[in-house]
Formats: structure tokens, C-alpha cells, sequence
């Protein structure tokens, strides 16, 4: 889907029923993909870069992506807002909102969570010239805020309820949430995962005595059979974020939050500005908002989301909840398609906003809590800490108190390896960057004179190749630290292109940080230059055994491959770079066994290509 559609979206809120200017169901719109790629992640940012530089002025384009990239809480209209009806399953406080403060108030979660730890992060709060307080729910029993929502809302069950058990779908958090719950309340947990699920959150739930059921390709196919057994069985479905008790076990936080702070801030001019809290389906940010926004108007809420899963912005900015065609699962925590009902409906009039990030940004922010605290939260867990530094960096605001929610800690072992490949180009302190020179003697010491200049800019990643081709220009893939401060960057490819180096900046492209940098040196062995029909692609498939196989039997033998590059990453999904000779004619065909598989194929864009086709042929 075009981005301009979206901004309409924004500027006319949708009809009852209508997303955008289609006749479109908010929950029918598989034909439309918002924010799920990883090329519109860089055309969004090429935009916003552009955005910035015109200094807010041009397309609807360009103000948009402006405001999703630089920290700006997206803009919504409260009166234009159009909820779906109320379930008549709901309890019938939920009529009146100020009852959702009694409910928080008296939540059942304390026999099971902790009261965590409001921290400042010291080095954070001198970086970004405002104090920072960090809200750690990755202290948890289960590293998640997730088990106060769970208990509290299994503890509001009947007697009758609890001896027939309880079922839940869930891909982590809240499967652990479910588990150590039930085990309290000496019930039985049916928690049902999907078959993509990292076996470290699988055993974890196993620990804690859940009876894990492991079914789906996805969670809409898991939580699509946890519903329907929860039906044929008698068991009580505890929803991850939908419900209204765990809605009110989940405002807990933000009743620890303004104590801790007043507690604090005794005999001192300071007080509370702003909290920034993650959001996936909606149940963390609806519960504080909800009680913030009715003790603490002033106090300022900010949901974070990530750009390739935002599907509460999403909701916010067209008037009514929509379900994303597909969603980047790197923050796999808060990686949902559709908002709930009730937390849209929450958020919607207690939120004063929600920031969009990139992955970038949530790797820098991982990085940077670990300074602070040496813990390591999970991708969805730092999602916050980026949404208030990207928000500081926009508005420019010193001397101001934000709290950022610590919402996990769950982390893969295995994705701390590309967590911090890519947390410094997050953070702008690395650039990567590819540049041309004559392939001659002494080219290359003037490139490295030109490089490093008076100011001894220090190198981090340096790869080159001898060229022999018509052109006879060398490429050179390198990285560099900078700081973002002095515009050492600026400054640099300036240098380089007064001495008449062509550069291409490829710190935000994230497939030339997951591939490129790891395929310099290879070319196709051919002296003809490209390869005839190959079209350079990055497949995204679930990283479970098998799931590649299954590719690569589908391709045979109908098309040729001619590059392969994959990494494993420990994520739910993994994405394979892939060169294969497909005439146009085919292309179709080829399309048709992607779908076939349920796998995303899409060719690499034009921007990136071009630092690609340096280095390939």
C-alpha cells in the first residue's frame, strides 16, 4: 500500500467499516501491507531524511515518514474515532472508565509479581540531558510484566472455572505469565504456542508445569485453535491483552510508577513529565494510560511500536482498528497485526500518542540499557527506551523526568549477535559506508589520507577487492565511528566526495547490514557483468528445522540459483538473501510458489542494489 493512502488516512478519518478511500473492512484488509518489509522500512527513512532536510515542507509522503521516523507521536482526532461494539461477554463496570481505577487499585497480581524497581539510568539521563528513570519489569519471576495481567485475571475466576482449566495462545511472555499463574492457583495450563516458538521459551513454560501444545505456522493460526478448544473443552481463554482484568492487572505498573516517583522526588523541584510504555496489542499501555490520564492528567503517556508492527498507530491514524497484512517479528514480543478491541478503545482516550521506531533504534536502545543496569532486554523489551530517545532528539527538550517501561527480558542468546551488529548504526555512532576509486597505484593511500583526515576517524569494518573490470574502478566496503555531535559524518562524506570518491551511506539499510558486509570478495565467475534475469531477493521464512528446505524443494527445478547468503539469527523468522534467474515471464509463477509457502520474497530495492551490484559482478 501506498504511503499516501496512509496519510489520507490520518487527514480523513475512516467511516464505520471503511479503511482509507476503499470500501475495505478494518479487519479485511489482507491487501494491503503497512510498514512490513524491510525495503519500505528504508524508503520510509530515505523520506524521512529528505523530510528533515526541507525542513518539514513537501509531499504528504514526506511529512508522514518525517513524523515516523523522527519521534513524533503519531496525530489522531479522540471525536473521529469509530469502536466496534462492546462484547457482550465484558463486565459491565467497563461502561464507566473510572472504574478501571478501582479495578487497578484492587488487582490480584501481588501473590505472584513484584513491586520492580523504578531505576534511574544515570549514563542515559547525561547523554540525552533529561532524567531518565527506567520502570524494570524485566525483573519479574518470568522477566515480563506479562504474569500481572495473567494471575489477575485467572484470579477473578470462578472456583468452577479454575478446577476446568485454562488455555491461552502465546508465543512467550505470557505463556509464562499463564504457567506460573495456574501453578499458584493449583489449576491446570494449556498453553499453546506456535511451531516457530525458540525452544528456550517452549522449556520455560514446561518448567513452570504448563502443558504446552505446539500447533500453528503463526500465532493467528495458534490463537485460532487455543480459541476453539477453549469452546469444545469448557476452558477459560486468558487473552494476552484483550480483557479487561488483564488490562487492570497491567495498570499496576503505572500505579508503581507515580508512588516511586513521588517517593523520589521528595524535598526536590522535580516531577514526573512524560512515561513512554511498548505496545503490541495494547494491554500494557491501555492499563497505565488508563490510570495515569484519571489521577495525572498533566502527566504526558506515549505508546512505542515498532515501524514494521504498527498496528496501533495504524488503528489511531485511520479512525478505527485494522488488521496489518503481515508484520516484521524482530520484537517478536510486540509483534501483533490487530489491536484489541477494548485496549483500542482504552488507548484511544487516555493516550496522547504513539511513537513509531526502527530496529535500528531498538538495538541501540538494548545497548544502552546494558550500559545502565549490565542487563539485557529483549528487543520488545528496549522498544520504549527508543521511542523517548528518538522523541528527545526531535523535540529537543532538556531537564525534563521520563520514565521508559523495561517491559522483558527474554532474549534469545543466539540474536545478541545481530542485536549488536546493528546497535551501533542504531545508536549513529558507526556509519557504513561503500566508495569508488580508480583502480590505480596510489589511489588507495589517498583514499585512506582522504578517510581518516585531521580528525582520525577511527575504522571498524574495512573490505576491498582488486577490480578487474571495463571501468576499472575498485569498491570498498567500510564502517567507521563517528560522533553524531560534531557531524562527523557530514564531514566525512563531504571529504570524500570533494575528492572525487562517489559514496553511497549504507547505515540504514538494514539488508546491507544482515548480508553485504559478509559478501564482499565473491563475484560471479563471468566477465560478462550481471548474470542474465537474475533478480536479487530477501526471502523472510519462520526458523524452525526444515522451513529451508522446504524452500529450496520448491525452487528445483523450475529456477537457478545463483547467490545464497543466510545467517541464522534466533529470531521467530530469518531472512535469506538469494540470487535466481527468473525471466520475467516466470516471475509470476515464481510469486505463486512464495505464496504457496508462506514465505515473503522481495526483491532487494533500488538503493541498496546499487552498493550491491558493486560488489557481485
Amino acid at each position: 500500500m501506498r504511503q499516501g493512502r496512509l496519510q489520507e488516512g490520518l487527514r480523513k478519518p475512516a467511516s464505520r467499516g471503511v479503511v482509507g478511500r476503499g470500501r475495505v473492512s478494518r479487519r479485511e484488509v489482507s491487501s494491503f501491507s503497512f510498514y512490513s518489509s524491510s525495503s519500505r522500512s528504508t524508503r520510509v527513512r530515505a523520506l524521512a531524511e529528505e523530510a528533515s532536510k526541507v525542513g518539514g515542507s513537501g509531499s504528504d509522503d514526506e511529512i508522514l515518514a518525517k513524523a515516523l521516523q523522527r519521534g513524533e507521536p503519531c496525530s489522531f482526532d479522540r471525536e473521529d474515532i469509530v469502536h466496534e461494539s462492546s462484547s457482550p461477554d465484558l463486565p459491565s463496570w467497563t461502561q464507566n472508565d473510572t472504574s478501571y481505577l478501582k479495578q487497578i487499585l484492587c488487582a490480584r497480581v501481588y501473590d505472584v509479581a513484584e513491586e520492580t524497581d523504578l531505576q534511574r539510568a544515570d549514563t542515559l539521563s547525561t547523554k540525552l540531558k533529561n532524567t531518565i528513570f527506567l520502570k524494570r519489569e524485566d525483573q519479574q519471576q518470568v522477566f515480563s510484566f506479562k504474569l500481572r495481567g495473567a494471575f489477575n485475571k485467572m484470579a477473578n475466576l470462578t472456583s468452577e472455572q479454575l478446577e476446568r482449566g485454562v488455555i491461552c495462545s502465546s508465543a512467550g511472555n505470557h505463556a509464562q505469565g499463564v504457567a506460573l499463574s495456574a501453578l499458584r492457583l493449583g489449576c491446570k495450563a494449556t498453553i499453546c504456542m506456535p511451531l516457530i516458538t525458540p525452544d528456550i521459551k517452549v522449556d520455560a513454560v514446561k518448567r513452570l508445569g504448563g502443558n504446552v501444545k505446539l500447533v500453528g505456522e503463526n500465532y493467528d493460526e495458534c490463537q485460532a485453535y487455543a480459541i476453539k478448544t477453549a469452546e469444545e473443552e469448557g476452558l477459560s481463554y486468558i487473552h494476552p491483552f484483550d480483557d479487561p482484568f488483564v488490562i487492570a492487572g497491567q495498570g499496576t505498573v503505572g500505579v508503581e510508577i507515580l508512588r516511586q516517583c513521588s517517593i523520589d522526588f521528595v524535598n526536590q523541584d522535580q516531577d514526573l513529565d512524560a512515561i513512554f510504555v511498548p505496545v503490541g496489542g495494547g494491554g500494557l499501555l491501555a492499563g497505565i494510560a488508563s490510570f495515569v490520564k484519571q489521577v495525572r492528567p498533566d502527566i504526558k503517556v506515549y505508546g512505542v511500536e515498532p515501524l514494521g508492527a504498527a498496528c496501533m498507530t495504524e488503528a489511531l491514524m485511520r479512525g478505527g482498528i485494522c488488521t496489518l497484512n503481515q508484520v516484521d517479528a524482530f520484537a517478536d514480543g510486540v509483534a501483533v497485526k490487530t489491536a484489541g478491541t477494548e485496549t483500542f478503545r482504552l488507548i484511544s482516550k487516555f493516550c496522547d500518542g504513539i511513537i513509531t521506531v526502527t530496529t535500528e533504534e531498538i538495538c541501540a536502545a538494548i545497548k544502552d540499557v546494558f550500559k545502565d543496569t549490565r542487563s539485557i532486554l529483549e528487543p520488545a523489551g528496549a522498544v520504549s527506551v527508543a521511542g523517548l530517545k528518538s522523541y528527545c532528539r526531535l523535540y529537543g527538550v532538556k531537564d525534563k523526568v521520563f520514565v521508559a517501561v523495561t517491559s522483558g527480558a527474554n532474549m534469545n542468546f543466539d540474536r545478541l549477535r545481530l542485536v549488536s551488529d546493528i546497535a551501533n548504526f542504531g545508536a549513529k555512532t558507526e556509519v557504513m559506508l561503500a566508495t569508488s576509486i580508480p583502480e590505480k597505484p596510489g589511489e588507495f593511500k589517498r583514499f585512506v589520507d582522504v578517510l581518516v583526515g585531521d580528525e582520525k576517524i577511527s575504522v571498524t569494518e574495512f573490505k576491498y577487492r582488486y577490480a578487474m573490470n571495463e571501468s576499472r574502478m575498485a569498491y570498498i566496503l567500510f564502517s567507521v565511528e563517528v560522533d553524531e555531535d560534531t557531524k562527523q559524518k557530514e564531514s566525512l562524506l563531504a571529504r570524500l566526495s570533494n575528492a572525487g570518491m562517489d559514496t553511497i551511506d549504507l547505515s540504514h539499510i538494514e539488508a546491507a547490514q544482515r548480508h553485504l558486509r559478509h559478501l564482499v570478495g565473491g563475484r560471479a565467475r563471468s566477465f560478462t557483468g550481471a548474470i542474465p534475469d537474475e533478480r536479487i531477493l530477501e526471502v523472510t521464512f519462520p526458523e524452525r528445522p526444515g522451513a529451508l528446505g522446504k524452500f529450496l524443494s520448491e525452487l528445483a527445478p523450475e529456477w537457478n540459483v545463483t547467490l545464497f547468503h543466510y545467517r541464522q539469527t534466533g529470531n521467530l523468522e530469518t531472512n535469506l538473501l538469494i540470487g535466481i534467474q527468473i525471466a520475467d515471464s516466470q516471475f509470476g509463477s515464481f510469486q505463486e510458489a512464495m505464496e504457496k509457502l508462506d514465505y515473503r520474497a522481495e526483491e532487494i530495492d533500488s538503493t541498496a542494489m546499487d552498493a550491491f551490484g558493486m560488489f557481485l559482478y
